[in-house]
């Protein structure tokens, strides 16, 4: 097999992995976690660069991005029924959190063992993934918050994102307010502002203040007519009144 189309088959394996892992911890609603969080994650990998970064042919960034690529696999890795036998050639897993806990453990070393690298960066914001499923939330927390303030604009946002949700989810309504607001004002390829808007709308609408929804809603559905954004925005005013 050429260098190239093994190289190719790495990258494409860890962009699905780390798609599936993302996608799986947007707190979101289903209706649009298959569009927009993907859409963000594909946006990071992408166009961000990240991927390019995590597989530069150079020592520490070349066995950092391996590491890190086993780690997501090892999110992605499937859970085995109570009782079930394990397979040597099919590793898996009893429970979330044992999984949660292992992977974590793998981010760390990478963290801490190549410092300074991209693939560092995402190994920070898998820490805190990992982290936030173990209800580790001042962890989670910290994490979020180093890889919030990494040059890559569109990873941080990511980061921010996350952030937000994390706050949301631990009746921190104004901090994530103003992160979601932050997103809103300074878009990103990565978390575009009609993503930050309709999270920012769920926000409101989970903490009783559906006139702040509505205006939200109402907003989006303006501005994004005869798209997605715009239908999703239609179906959430409709279920408020």
């Amino acid at each position: 097999m050429r260098a190239e189309t093994r190289h190719q088959l790495k990258q494409d394996a860890f962009s699905r992995v780390t798609i599936g892992a993302a996608e799986k911890t947007a707190d979101w609603t289903v209706e649009h976690r298959s569009t927009l969080i993907i859409a963000t994650i594909v946006a990071v990998l992408l166009i961000g660069g990240v991927i390019g970064g995590l597989y530069y042919l150079n020592g520490q960034d070349q066995k950092a991005s391996l590491d890190l690529s086993i780690a997501v696999r090892t999110m992605d890795t499937q859970l085995r029924p109570a009782g079930t036998p394990e397979q040597p050639d099919f590793p898996t897993f009893t429970s979330a959190k044992e999984r949660a806990e292992a992977a974590r453990k793998q981010f760390q070393a990478i963290a801490d063992k190549y410092p300074h690298t991209r693939s560092a960066d995402m190994a920070h914001y898998f820490l805190g993934v990992t982290s936030q499923t173990l209800s580790d939330n001042a962890t989670a927390e910290r994490n979020f918050k180093e890889v919030a303030s990494v040059g890559n604009r569109d990873l941080a946002s990511v980061a921010k994102n996350a952030l937000a949700a994390l706050y949301g989810q631990t009746n921190r309504t104004k901090d994530a307010v103003a992160l979601y607001q932050e997103l809103i004002n300074k878009p990103t390829v990565s978390v575009s502002k009609v993503t930050a808007q309709l999270q920012l709308a769920e926000l409101y609408q989970n903490s009783n203040q559906p006139l702040d929804a509505k205006r939200i809603y109402e907003q989006i559905k303006k501005e994004n007519p005869g798209n997605e954004a715009g239908e999703i925005a239609t179906q959430k005013l409709a279920r408020l009144k």
